[in-house]
């Protein structure tokens, strides 16, 4: 599908680039490197999301290039979509009139688009757009070094997820020897948070719960409001719950309107979180996923929970990993 892909991109001109709502370091560093590349190649590459590029990402390379729009209006000749599973999940209108290219690597990616190349083996998206640049002979420079290095580091959980592999260092390798700078980056991605995340962060601990090898947290909208969080201040706050010893699993639950619910799962690889995350129409990795539910908070809590026990491996001595409170 990679043939293919570049096929479809060399008898076009004109292209927008966009990814999932509430884009992470995957879909950033993958756009932003893709759009570049294509411009090495002659064409025109306009990347569009639909809330923008978060604050721990805009200081990456072609950050300030990037529109914040809710729809999706020129005039070109194809858009590509990565590291998301459908054109809704964008939450950009207008997508579905151009040629559509999916570029994904998500067990739970679907053939939404015209061309669709899912990759199940790469470590990231981001990866994938590094085979691109590869076969279309662009030069990979330090500035798209950048913000694949940054992809692939947020996405593999700084190389702690299950899938992490001698390929994925290689990979990285070949990114540092273009010029990305390993420390540089983790510094800015991992080390300049603002306050208020760290004031939500106090807030959702205040929530902690745990049973066994489950955790859980949650923020409603008026605990945002007390610190005057940002909806990207969410992201990985579900790790302070993973991080707990013994624990394999973590959920983190974000009201996002009264009796909605936008859930993180995490899982150190025992439990394929994907599954579960794909039942309630979500999806994601094996360790790493998301889905939204309605209900009140505890009963979204027990929902979730339940489907974690239904799904876990019966081998002997998960059974009493995965013994939860009922």
């Amino acid at each position: 599908m990679l043939e293919q892909v570049l096929k479809e991109i060399e008898q076009r001109d004109h292209f927008v680039l966009t990814s999932h709502a509430r884009p992470d370091g995957d879909a950033i560093g993958s756009v932003l490197a893709c759009g570049a590349i294509l411009r090495q190649m002659g064409k025109s590459a306009e990347v569009i999301l639909h809330d923008g590029v978060p604050i721990i990402y805009q200081p990456l390379p072609f950050a300030t290039e990037v529109k914040k729009a809710e729809s999706v209006n020129g005039k070109y000749e194809a858009a590509i979509v990565l590291e998301c599973d459908s054109v809704q999940r964008t939450r950009l209108s207008g997508l579905e009139r151009h040629f559509l290219i999916n570029i994904d690597h998500h067990a739970t990616g679907r053939q939404f688009a015209d061309v669709n190349w899912i990759e199940l083996s790469a470590c990231a998206t981001a990866e994938m757009i590094y085979w691109l640049a590869r076969a279309a002979g662009a030069h990979v420079t330090p500035e798209i070094a950048t913000c694949l290095y940054t992809a692939v580091l947020t996405d593999t959980g700084s190389f702690c997820f299950r899938g992490t592999n001698e390929r994925t260092f290689a990979l990285a390798q070949e990114l540092v020897h273009a010029g990305a700078d390993p420390a540089r980056i983790a510094q800015s991605v991992y080390f300049s948070n603002p306050t208020s995340k760290m004031r939500l962060l106090g807030q959702a601990l205040n929530t902690l719960a745990r049973d066994g090898s489950l955790a859980w947290m949650h923020v409603t909208n008026e605990q945002m409001a007390r610190v005057d969080a940002r909806e990207e201040d969410c992201e990985g706050l579900v790790n302070y719950a993973l991080a707990i010893e013994g624990v394999e699993v973590a959920l983190f639950f974000r009201e996002q309107e009264p009796g909605k619910w936008r859930v993180s799962l995490r899982s150190k690889g025992t439990v394929d979180v994907a599954e579960v995350a794909a039942y309630f129409g979500g999806g994601g990795h094996h360790a790493a996923s998301g889905c939204s539910l309605e209900g009140p908070l505890t009963a979204v809590t027990e929902r979730v929970t339940e489907k974690l026990r239904m799904s876990a491996p019966s081998k002997k001595g998960v059974d009493k990993i995965m013994h939860w409170r009922t």
